[in-house]
């Protein structure tokens, strides 16, 4: 089974409140993302199709405003709905934050039959590892609801970089050693630091969604220790995703299976790892 396990919820099912922000002109300045970002969730079954991916996670995550209700439900519907092709990944407030009400919509995410918990501190100002947070991943790890980190880049400018280090997992780890925590994006450029926590917790992962594979196994990009260690230490701690509608899946899965991954590297980065985190199979 190839698990895509982070892609966006599709704009079209989105509050009206986050499809325009400063925010979406700032990563465009960047990425250029307004291209592919009104792609409809029948073109996310197409492209699932296309690159043959069996079943993706879709994460209700958001950069701005107070949407998360709405789209906690709005996953919870395309989980229910096909249950064999998708499984969610809700989201917390973090506008105006309350850890009452924070902890409150973890509750909730579970009693939606969602699979985890994604939401993005340093977009709200906070470091990973805020001690505001800790209720919502002790609610997160009585639940058993793994937990989905931004980290690395942003390119916000009101936002700084360092509250996305993946050091900052360390501590959280080190406080809940039963709660899996997943780092997306793969902690760029502090890709040592992250391989460092992965090998110290074997709770704690790394997603590539958004990245180029060609880049993460070439030499001189910044990402060589983890190209080593992910090929060896670290085979069942990494999880393909393409944070559809960033990056291609069907690119995506192209360049990891040209790249020089063990054979049982490869299996275990596209679904394997993602089927044993969230009993898929």
């Amino acid at each position: 089974m190839i698990v895509n396990f982070r892609v966006r919820l599709p704009q079209e099912l989105r509050p009206e409140e986050t499809l325009q922000s400063e925010f979406h002109q700032q990563y465009d300045a960047v990425l250029d993302l307004s291209s592919n970002r009104n792609r409809t969730f029948f073109q996310l079954q197409e492209d699932m199709a296309v690159a043959a991916v069996d079943h993706a996670v879709v994460h209700a995550e958001y950069e701005d405003g107070d949407p998360a209700d709405a789209l906690n439900e709005a996953v919870a519907k395309i989980v229910n709905d096909d249950p064999q092709h998708f499984s969610g990944f809700g989201t917390i407030s973090m506008e105006k934050f309350s850890i009452r009400r924070a902890t409150q919509q973890v509750e909730k995410v579970a009693s939606l039959g969602l699979s985890g918990v994604a939401f993005q501190p340093s977009f709200a100002g906070m470091p990973m590892d805020d001690r505001l947070l800790y209720p919502v991943y002790a609610k997160a790890a009585e639940l058993g609801l793994p937990v989905a980190l931004h980290t690395g880049v942003n390119y916000t400018t009101h936002r700084p970089l360092k509250n996305e280090h993946p050091l900052q997992l360390d501590q959280v780890a080190c406080d809940f050693p039963e709660l899996t925590l997943i780092a997306c994006h793969a902690g760029w450029p502090w890709v040592p630091d992250l391989v460092a926590v992965m090998r110290k917790h074997p709770s704690v992962f790394a997603e590539f969604g958004g990245l180029s594979p060609k880049y993460v196994l070439a030499t001189g990009t910044g990402w060589e220790v983890m190209h080593r260690f992910m090929n060896s230490l670290l085979a069942e701690q990494v999880l393909f995703g393409t944070d559809w509608p960033v990056f291609p899946m069907d690119r995506a899965l192209a360049e990891w299976s040209d790249g020089d991954l063990k054979p049982h590297v490869l299996r275990a980065l596209t679904g394997g790892n993602a089927e044993r985190m969230l009993g898929l199979g």
